[in-house]
């Protein structure tokens, strides 16, 4: 897709975070918008930060865990703007437990939006987008989805399997109008962690405010730059798009070894509570 001027593009989680960005990136385009977010106050937000801009740009309240809710958002999008060139699958959840201790709740939760959500997405899309010259589909994974991190079981799993979706997706998209790019990235700093639900190990001796500072030390990407490459990539039709100096290396690393990078990613999850609890109690 290397124009993207008069395009439509919808994103979901566009209330905040890596979506806003996408959402202000890609207006710059010229590329007209529908925005959706199960937060009404945020997507009012991304809204007004796009009024003045020369694009159509609609919004709706959504909760991407709902199958109905999505096809009926993929039709409004249609009748609303005409066509639709482009869908970003970007909603995302996260719930911080280990899995011995985790409820099904939780884990169904973080499932029926990370992984379910964009599969409804995707399927509610696609015969409109295969109407097009070129369409194109951008499902936000995650390096998450090649190399797990503890405590984040879910989200993981999700992610994992979402990448299998996605590398399927291409296969079979292939001799179609459709292109698709699976984004993997690092560290963004976002409110994923703010906004997740956190559910206190008893030995632990953290609090959720203590999780967000110790992602924010570690998260370099912002969402602006984030959503930059991510657009280069659509305009490129890439398939595989990582972000951020971090997903590089961790990619690297788990190709090269495994096994020892699952083990060193433990030892760092471990080290940076260990320290933020020894800060606390010092």
């Amino acid at each position: 897709m290397k124009h993207l001027a008069d395009k439509v593009a919808a994103i979901t989680g566009a209330g905040s975070g890596l979506g806003r960005s996408l959402a202000l990136v890609l207006a710059d385009e010229g590329c007209h918008l529908a925005l959706a977010d199960i937060n009404l106050q945020g997507l009012q937000e991304t809204a007004r930060l796009l009024e003045g801009k020369p694009i159509k740009t609609s919004s709706q309240q959504l909760d991407v865990a709902d199958r109905e809710q999505v096809y009926a958002w993929a039709d409004a999008t249609v009748r609303e703007h005409g066509a639709v060139d482009l869908i970003i699958n970007n909603a995302g959840v996260a719930v911080f437990e280990k899995l011995e201790k985790l409820s099904y709740e939780d884990f169904e939760w973080v499932f029926n939006v990370n992984f379910w959500g964009v599969v409804y997405g995707t399927r509610a899309f696609l015969p409109y987008l295969k109407q097009r010259p070129e369409g194109h589909i951008v499902n936000i994974s995650s390096i998450n989805g090649m190399v797990p991190f503890p405590d984040n079981g879910p989200y993981n799993v999700a992610k994992f399997a979402l990448r299998g979706f996605n590398l399927t997706l291409v296969q079979e998209m292939r001799g179609t109008p459709v292109h698709v790019t699976s984004v993997h990235p690092g560290g963004i700093q976002t409110n994923i962690v703010r906004n997740a639900r956190f559910r206190k190990p008893a030995d632990r001796e953290i609090n959720q405010n203590d999780l967000v500072e110790v992602f924010a030390s570690i998260a370099k990407t912002t969402p602006d730059q984030a959503a930059r490459k991510i657009v280069k990539g659509i305009k490129k039709n890439r398939e595989r798009l990582l972000v951020g100096l971090d997903a590089k290396f961790i990619d690297a690393m788990s190709r090269l070894a495994p096994l020892t990078t699952l083990k060193i990613t433990a030892i760092i999850h471990e080290f940076l509570l260990a320290r933020k609890a020894g800060q606390k109690k010092g």
